[in-house]
């Protein structure tokens, strides 16, 4: 069982900034990599970021790179979601998740790869 807390979600202008982080505890032994995917209302979820722990191995969905930046911590078993330039169309809230699979899939936000979520972070971006 693992247990996830994201935080650092809240309201920023456009062309601003914000740094998410997702905490993992529990037996976190079969977690491999960990992803993070939004939901906009009365939008499908979208895959944002994931990183695998083992490789350090770094995944971008098309509409966020090269403005965000995901990275990890490994002995405070936490990763970050940097994320620059950010534009309304970023509102969302945002769910980290663990997967226990080495290497992960760009693009995917499937259950079938992820098995772990957090409750989500809300982040609002304002014109």
């Amino acid at each position: 069982q693992v247990q996830l807390v994201e935080s650092g979600g809240g309201l920023v202008q456009a062309g601003g900034s914000l740094r998410l982080s997702c905490g993992a505890s529990g037996r976190t032994f079969n977690s491999y990599g960990m992803g993070w995917c939004r939901q906009a209302p009365g939008k499908e979820r979208e895959f944002v970021a994931a990183i695998s722990w083992t490789y350090g191995t770094t995944y971008y969905g098309d509409s966020v790179k090269g403005r965000f930046t995901i990275s990890a911590d490994n002995a405070k078993n936490t990763v970050y979601l940097q994320m620059n330039s950010l534009k309304p169309e970023d509102t969302a809230v945002y769910y980290c998740a663990t997967s226990p699979y080495r290497s992960l899939v760009s693009g995917s936000c499937s259950t079938s790869l992820y098995d772990y979520w957090g409750q989500g972070t809300q982040v609002t971006i304002s014109s």
